[in-house]
């Protein structure tokens, strides 16, 4: 393109604006005001309901590879870099794996009573789906086909209506009175009280160890009765932990921790379904400190995952022999004793692992009911967590007013969290993603670190502040604001014909 064409364009564009009344300007600055202030509110609305900026990842992900910006951060497949991000993104993978929560309520006799109450749903969608597909792993086998029951109920684990799941449940128990994981998913969502649920799974307590017997003879006649056996024994011990997870509610605490104990010798291969977490939580219930210890001697170990069940708890027994007579006034001026920083290193191990469990311990933000699902260092497992054992946290005399001094200071340790950790590797940035798919939408997902706001808001936040003052400035003086206009537009035609 020409530059003489150029200023002849700039020229009738200059005489075009000359020509113009003020009271056009007035509405131009207004309606650029307005446009400009819907602007920045849709993205104020969109960066604090998806964490992220509108403007910035529309140009990341379509005006970037139209600009040809992709094609310089294209790496060999062999080269240092593509190797890094390859590492990188499987780290990440596995820094989000969702697990399911060991502690989860019953559908029917908790999660469903919320519902009448409240009139909100407090489980997702995705978090439905995640169970729907545990429960086809641990309840269905490639030998469904040979016993109808099963071939019914591996149909109703697949649906998605409630009540369709309940009435598959009854069809199967119809062929076949004996079926244990009929009873299981009728005392899961039927049951209104745990103890009806609890009846149910006695029920099917009774039929689960006929059937587990049975395949414990074929196992070896093939694989597919190896396969069945597995199948069995994931629904036996599955019935087992929740009849103690209903003792527990009902208060038959000591029963509840027998079961748990019988269940971790009878099947320690089972240590992914964590039942040491429920074990830790009831044994906390009874106040025998010297045995939540040994739990704790046996599974906090820097070879096993950890979870805030375990650093949390281990930061309430160190907490617990040293909370009674801690005074920060006092400490401030002898000092911190050798138990005290113990007690607030393992604080602050326990704040590095997740650092969303102390808001919810010190009431600084209400809790909801625990998902079905949980995010390791995420704010589902703190919710999870601080649901359980808040109970346990007030009951030791100023544990909470030792972790409402200290928590905060395992800040200063890790500056950049995302980049670098201190006893834990760099907190996920994927965290909050996955959090919001797990969590109800009533629910405010606590966000680590918190997320300064991007650019692109700061962009539109002056620009409609400025629009907006030239707006009110032409409304008021729009013979002055004219004469501006027309004074701008002259200065900008005198430099485009120097250049």
């Amino acid at each position: 393109m020409s530059p003489f064409l150029f200023r002849d364009d700039m020229k009738d564009l200059t005489v075009f604006l000359n020509s113009l009344t003020p009271k056009f300007y007035v509405a131009l600055t207004g309606t650029s005001s307005l446009i400009s202030g819907l602007i920045f509110i849709f993205e104020w609305w969109y960066f604090h309901k998806h964490g992220t900026s509108f403007i910035e990842q529309v140009s990341v992900s379509h005006l970037q590879p139209l600009m040809g910006g992709t094609e310089s951060s294209i790496s060999e497949p062999g080269s240092p870099s593509r190797n890094r991000e390859n590492e990188t993104s499987r780290q990440n993978l596995s820094e989000c794996k969702v697990w399911r929560n060991p502690l989860n309520l019953f559908r029917g006799a908790e999660y469903r009573r919320y519902t009448w109450v409240t009139g909100k749903e407090p489980l997702t969608y995705y978090d439905m789906n995640l169970s729907a597909q545990d429960h086809q792993t641990f309840f269905t086998c490639d030998t469904d086909f040979l016993r109808p029951s099963d071939t019914v109920m591996q149909k109703a684990w697949r649906e998605r209506n409630p009540p369709a799941r309940i009435k598959a449940a009854y069809q199967a128990l119809e062929l076949n009175n004996d079926c244990a994981t009929a009873y299981v998913l009728l005392a899961e969502e039927e049951a209104t009280t745990i103890v009806d649920a609890e009846r149910l799974f006695k029920q099917a307590l009774k039929a689960g160890e006929t059937i587990y017997r049975q395949s414990q003879q074929c196992q070896h006649q093939s694989p597919q009765h190896e396969a069945q056996l597995r199948r069995d024994t994931n629904v036996l011990v599955y019935i087992k932990r929740r009849l103690a997870m209903c003792a527990r509610k009902l208060g038959r605490i000591r029963e509840a921790v027998k079961i748990m104990r019988d269940l971790m010798k009878e099947f320690p291969p089972l240590t992914m379904l964590n039942i040491h977490e429920n074990l830790l939580e009831s044994l906390l219930e009874l106040q025998a400190y010297p045995d939540v210890q040994a739990v704790l001697a046996k599974y906090d170990d820097i070879s096993l995952p950890k979870s805030a069940a375990i650093c949390y708890t281990a930061a309430l027994l160190k907490t617990r022999t040293v909370s009674e007579k801690f005074s920060p006034e006092t400490a401030s001026r002898r000092g911190l004793s050798t138990a005290e920083i113990n007690a607030v290193e393992a604080i602050h191990r326990a704040v590095e692992f997740n650092p969303h469990v102390p808001k919810y311990l010190l009431e600084m933000k209400s809790l909801i009911l625990p998902p079905e699902h949980i995010l390791k260092r995420g704010d589902s497992e703190a919710i999870a967590y601080a649901f359980f054992h808040l109970q346990h946290w007030k009951r030791i005399e100023g544990a909470l007013n030792l972790l409402q001094c200290t928590w905060e200071g395992t800040f200063r340790m890790i500056p950049y969290p995302l980049e670098k950790g201190h006893l834990f590797y760099p907190y996920p940035s994927c965290t909050e993603t996955a959090d919001r798919e797990l969590l109800p939408t009533f629910h405010h997902v606590s966000v680590y670190p918190k997320k300064e706001l991007p650019l692109f808001i700061h962009f539109t936040a002056g620009f409609c502040s400025s629009t907006a003052m030239i707006a009110i400035l032409t409304h008021q003086f729009p013979e002055i604001m004219g004469i501006f206009a027309k004074a701008v537009s002259m200065i900008s035609r005198t430099c485009v014909d120097y250049l």
